[in-house]
């Protein structure tokens, strides 16, 4: 199966894209894995790029902001604040694109949820964006192929459970 075939991404309505993921790990780690710098730079971004900078204050009213950088040097920086943290089965974030949406003025919603199925996690996305234009360029981006890519670099962190043990 290929790497987006395993992640399911649809648009509803006029501002969200609904996306889940099935992850082969219980979902305090997966949710670790949303939350965690050490464990975030081993998975987050496509196959080439690299999480530079990760900065996480995780509580209500927190601050996170992430630099990912591209194997041609360019970068890509993300921000935003969290607004609900309910571990290991939620969390909410506003996210800003500063290079795609920043000038917009509102910020996008994203809220994790995390459901058990015996051991296993399905992560489901909904990211709420302030206009369908942002919504529409960010499904033609390419985040579908990245996201894909970054959850397939989850799959293999979280293989061995007893590497999480001790981060």
């Amino acid at each position: 199966m290929t790497e987006t075939a395993m992640l399911s991404v649809a648009a509803r309505n006029d501002h969200e894209i609904v996306m889940a993921r099935n992850f082969a790990a219980p979902r305090d780690l997966v949710f670790a894995a949303l939350t965690k710098p050490d464990l975030l730079r081993r998975w987050y971004g496509p196959h080439g790029h690299r999480l530079v900078v990760c900065e996480i204050d995780l509580r209500v009213g927190g601050a996170w902001r992430y630099v990912v950088r591209a194997p041609d040097g360019s970068e890509m920086v993300l921000r935003g604040t969290y607004t609900d943290i309910d571990p290991p089965g939620r969390l909410v974030q506003t996210e800003v694109n500063e290079d795609c949406w920043a000038a917009a003025g509102v910020d996008a919603i994203v809220t994790y949820e995390l459901t058990d199925r015996a051991g296993q996690t399905l992560l489901s996305t909904t990211s709420w964006y302030p206009s369908t234009q942002i919504r529409d360029n960010v499904l033609r981006s390419g985040m579908e192929r990245g996201l894909g890519q970054a959850y397939s670099k989850l799959d293999r962190a979280l293989e061995p459970v007893d590497r999480w043990v001790s981060a």
